[in-house]
């Protein structure tokens, strides 16, 4: 176990690596300079602004620097938002889209889970249908629609909840809703493929000639096989929604992380890009490793199996 634990960790790092240079060079790319009303600067304060950044040396150099700033800790000051540290957006954008983010996996997941089972334990029925019928919904309606529907309809008519802005816990329940449905989606699918195959194995069969009561065959040996691809889907799914969906926050006008990053793609606030783009990497990563590390504590046998590799 210790050694398949120290193979993922050497993955991570080389795919952190990888991400980060393709990303630098790619950035590079972009037609113009983090330099607003360009054309209307002195040519000399120009020269003066690139050569503070660093802009004015070679890709390959600026690279170096910005790879030894990071082994640092250091992510750079923007480059267009008042020359303020990029750590420091990320400290102020990003607590928000993971509250809202969170609350809907969890939401999501539980809907998901619950959905999904009732489903597969009820095949060819009206439940099973109906589940079906949520999950192409959930999958087919973009969140931005949901996110709408629920600004309009429960905030602005029904008045129940705030509609927009941040301004308490309240505030946070409607954009969770609308990010929870592809979750529930996706979840209840999963679940719900798995449980319907899971149930026609032998091992079923055993487990229930042994005269084992109906709830403890479906939770200990029917879900727990059928989590395996759920947790697969769940990792990134949850990065993504965590990490922040721009149009939900810009339709409830919240302050969270994916505003700042559109914006600085938008303005070529390069240091900005590579900062957001750094730590979302680095997120996604450590969670597909923690799903792997889930894999070995829902079945035993992927642990073994990793070990032997």
């Amino acid at each position: 176990m210790l050694r398949y634990t120290l193979k993922r960790l050497g993955y991570m790092v080389v795919t952190l690596w990888l991400i980060i240079t393709i990303t630098f060079f790619i950035m590079h790319l972009l037609p113009g300079t983090p330099l607003k009303n360009e054309e209307k600067i002195p040519p000399q304060v120009r020269e003066q602004i690139l050569e503070q950044y660093g802009l004015k040396d070679p890709l390959p150099v600026q690279y170096v620097k910005f790879m030894g700033n990071l082994l640092q800790g250091d992510l750079g000051k923007s480059m267009t938002l008042d020359g303020r540290e990029v750590v420091e957006f990320i400290a102020q954008g990003f607590p928000v889209s993971a509250f809202v983010g969170s609350q809907a996996v969890i939401f999501g997941t539980l809907i998901g889970l619950l959905l999904g089972t009732i489903a597969g334990l009820n095949r060819g029925k009206l439940v099973d249908n109906a589940a079906i019928i949520v999950a192409v919904l959930g999958v087919s309606v973009p969140s931005f629609v949901m996110g709408g529907f629920l600004s309009y309809f429960v905030g602005v008519k029904l008045q129940w909840l705030p509609p927009g802005l941040w301004e308490s816990y309240e505030s946070s329940i409607l954009p969770s809703l609308a990010l929870s449905f592809g979750v529930i989606a996706q979840i209840s699918r999963y679940v719900r493929t798995e449980m319907v195959e899971v149930l026609d194995q032998d091992y079923m069969k055993t487990a229930k000639a042994k005269g084992l009561n109906r709830s403890t065959v479906i939770i200990r040996h029917a879900l727990r096989n059928a989590l395996i691809p759920a947790v697969t889907v769940l990792g990134p799914l949850a990065v993504n929604i965590i990490t922040g969906s721009l149009v939900i926050e810009q339709i409830f006008a919240l302050p969270g992380l994916g505003k700042f990053f559109v914006q600085s793609i938008q303005q070529n606030d390069y240091t900005m890009i590579m900062g957001v783009t750094v730590f979302y990497s680095a997120l996604i990563i450590v969670v597909i490793f923690l799903v792997d590390l889930l894999y070995g504590l829902i079945d035993p046998r992927i642990r073994i199996s990793g070990a032997k590799e």
